[in-house]
């Protein structure tokens, strides 16, 4: 029998990766998307995602989302929380695991094992420890697209938000960058790719700096 199997999903390459790699596992079956939003901002955590974008990769996914809305601020505690009632339900749904595309950071690793602990759902990492210069080459083969939406200016130059993650950006990337971006150098939004079944059609908007990070709009277009 498939394991009933739900996505943490970014909005970024790596989680629409995971999705591409899961879709190949003949013991998973995908039931849909789950995204961590700001309650105030109406976006994605960190990616900085608008609503929109996420309801057009659903639909091009072809899986349903579902949208956990995180109040800002939010301490620990309530985050905790409101994840726990998340997972709560979606056992109750016959949910049997959530997968994640976390690359190689442990503690973000023990953390999302921690939250499913006893739970009866079972976390599954299907882009662990993939070397991510491979990943990345990979990735950019099969013809996956992804604008930089934020960018860590402590660890990578604010001039790479609003690009496209591409070859060529690679190359440019300074050595002690990850080329996935895994150390939280910078996050993405994926337009196009194996996982969907169209392009999404973006514009590329202002660029903000926000409690020391800088993110660039990425605006869908009508």
């Amino acid at each position: 029998m498939k394991k009933k199997t739900l996505l943490s999903w970014s909005s970024g390459k790596d989680s629409a990766w995971a999705l591409h790699v899961l879709r190949k596992d003949p013991k998973i079956h995908i039931l849909g998307l789950f995204s961590v939003t700001n309650e105030t901002y109406k976006r994605v955590s960190m990616h900085a995602t608008r609503l929109e974008i996420l309801k057009r990769q659903a639909d091009a996914v072809g899986l349903p989302f579902h949208t956990i809305n995180i109040p800002d601020p939010c301490s620990d505690e309530q985050c905790d929380a409101i994840m726990k009632t998340f997972i709560e339900e979606s056992r109750s749904k016959g949910i049997e695991c959530m997968a994640f595309g976390d690359l190689f950071l442990q503690d973000v690793r023990n953390y999302r094992e921690k939250q499913l602990h006893g739970s009866g759902i079972d976390p599954i990492f299907p882009l662990w420890e993939i070397p991510t210069k491979t990943l990345a080459e990979q990735m950019l083969a099969s013809g996956v697209e992804a604008y930089i939406s934020c960018v860590d200016p402590k660890k990578l130059p604010a001039a790479f938000a609003g690009q496209l993650w591409s070859k060529k950006l690679l190359t440019e990337l300074p050595a002690n960058v990850d080329p996935c971006g895994e150390n939280g150098e910078f996050h993405t939004i994926a337009v196009a790719g194996p996982f969907f079944r169209s392009p999404i059609r973006v514009q590329i908007g202002e660029t903000v700096e926000r409690e020391g990070f800088i993110f660039t709009d990425i605006i869908p277009e009508n």
